[in-house]
Parts: structure tokens; sequence; C-alpha cells
């Protein structure tokens, strides 16, 4: 699934750095509903192998789970600097959700390898005394 998504991530970056104003997107450069499909379908697959959350967790635990949530972040940044650029330049929907759903899989991805290898999260103490 990851080599996939390293794909869909050099799309996405043909994508942004075309001016759609002078140069028509190859189809090799859209993000396809079914792509976003097979992700949300391995978010639900990940998903299901670990516990229901119950309380807001720290990221953490083992190097994977950290790189996950590291890959989280980087997304959820590269989406806020997306929707700014949406401001001045046409970004299709797909291309929003995508990096969306993506932080999203990288979230479940670290959930489950902390699980895999530590067995068990790290429960955020909000009583902080």
């Amino acid at each position: 699934f990851l080599r996939g998504v390293q794909h869909k991530l050099f799309t996405i970056g043909s994508y942004l750095a075309t001016n759609q104003e002078s140069t028509e997107l190859h189809i090799e450069s859209r993000v396809m509903p079914e792509t976003i499909e097979r992700m949300e379908k391995e978010i639900d697959r990940l998903d299901a192998l670990v516990p229901p959350m119950k309380a807001f967790i720290l990221p953490g635990g083992s190097r994977t789970t950290s790189l996950a949530h590291v890959c989280r972040t980087v997304c959820r940044r590269a989406e806020r600097l997306i929707l700014r650029l949406r401001e001045e330049a046409l970004v299709e929907e797909p291309v929003m959700r995508y990096i969306n759903r993506l932080s999203d899989y990288f979230f479940v991805l670290a959930r489950k390898e902390v699980w895999r290898t530590t067995g068990g999260e790290i429960i955020w103490d909000k009583s902080c005394d």
C-alpha cells in the first residue's frame, strides 16, 4: 500500500506544479476517486486491528509509531499549504481529500504500530497535577 502512496505523492506534486492556465493536465496528474476509496478501505482495515479510542493519545511508543506520526504531521502541514494555494489557483477537491485522508491513514498506521510493538498506547493524563 505504501508504494502506491509514494507514487500518488509524485502525482500530486506534478498536479500542484502544473500551471493549469497554460498547460493541460495529463491524466497521470489527477487523483482519481478509486485511489481515495482504496485508501479509505485501508484505513478501515487498520482501524479494525486496534481497540476503539477512549481517550486522547500521545504520539510515540516506538520508532515506527513515531515515524508514522511525523508523516501525519507533514501531511497536515501540506494540507494547510495547499489550502492557501487554493486561494490563488485551481486545486481540485480530490487532491484535497487525498491529502486529508493520507494524514488519517498515518494516524491509524501509528496506532496499529504502537499496539504491535509495545502492546498499548500512551494515554494523555489530562490531570497534569
